[in-house]
């Protein structure tokens, strides 16, 4: 049995897209132009946010004994950065063996 809409959740100002709608839809960077000029189009249009790294790191869990992760952590603000560093030493110590 389908489930009815949630009344509260209907919005009649903006309702859902319909395939026609979707059909007419051009992207904002035809848009934009023609409503606000080009300069303000394109500092609209300008990507936000972090820039990306040239060096991509790697997100894992790894888990350290309590007393390891305290002596970076007590060392304050970037304690991952430097253990990342001291790890990246030992790599370079083996690799000379």
């Amino acid at each position: 049995m389908p489930k009815r809409p949630n009344s509260e959740l209907i919005d009649s100002d903006n309702p859902e897209w319909t395939d026609a709608d979707f059909a007419l839809a051009r992207p904002a960077s035809e848009v934009l132009p023609e409503l606000f000029g080009p300069q303000a189009a394109q500092t609209m249009l300008k990507p936000r946010g972090r820039p990306r790294a040239e060096v991509v790191k790697e997100r894992i869990t790894i888990r350290f004994d309590a007393d390891v992760l305290e002596a970076f952590r007590s060392t304050g603000k970037g304690w991952q950065t430097r253990m990342n560093d001291a790890m990246r030493d030992w790599v370079r110590a083996q690799s000379t063996l």
